[in-house]
């Protein structure tokens, strides 16, 4: 039945995306839209933040001895596991209304908050905040 409701969602996206103003979103096909794209647009800006972290890290990289080197390898780690993280709370917080339509826009709500706290937190170790 999810996969239904995703497959719906997902075939009416491009013609929902010419019509929908977010600021007046009421109906939830059109706040699960919303939602989906404000993490869409959390998640450009967390790409961003980690190529530049991850620019850095390799920076950091360069000037240490072959035997200490780690920074590169350890900030993707961490990545790898946010994204864990973040995606097991977001599902649980779905849980909230499991089952019901709003499911996917509360972990699409989850995953833009949390998005936007990790690519904050990128910027500021990448030195651009």
């Amino acid at each position: 039945m999810k996969f239904l409701i995703a497959a719906l969602v997902l075939a009416a996206t491009p013609a929902l995306a010419q019509e929908v103003d977010c600021a007046k979103a009421v109906a939830q096909m059109e706040l699960t839209y919303c939602a989906e794209q404000e993490w869409m647009t959390a998640d450009a800006d967390l790409n961003d933040a980690y190529g530049a972290a991850r620019d850095l890290m390799r920076q950091v990289d360069a000037g240490l001895p072959e035997d200490q080197k780690g920074a590169e390898a350890n900030l993707k780690a961490a990545q790898r596991a946010w994204i864990t993280f973040r995606d097991a709370a977001c599902a649980a917080e779905g849980y909230m209304m499991h089952g019901g339509s709003a499911e996917p826009m509360v972990i699409y709500g989850c995953r833009a908050r949390l998005t936007e706290s990790r690519a904050e937190d990128l910027w500021q170790l990448a030195g651009s905040e």
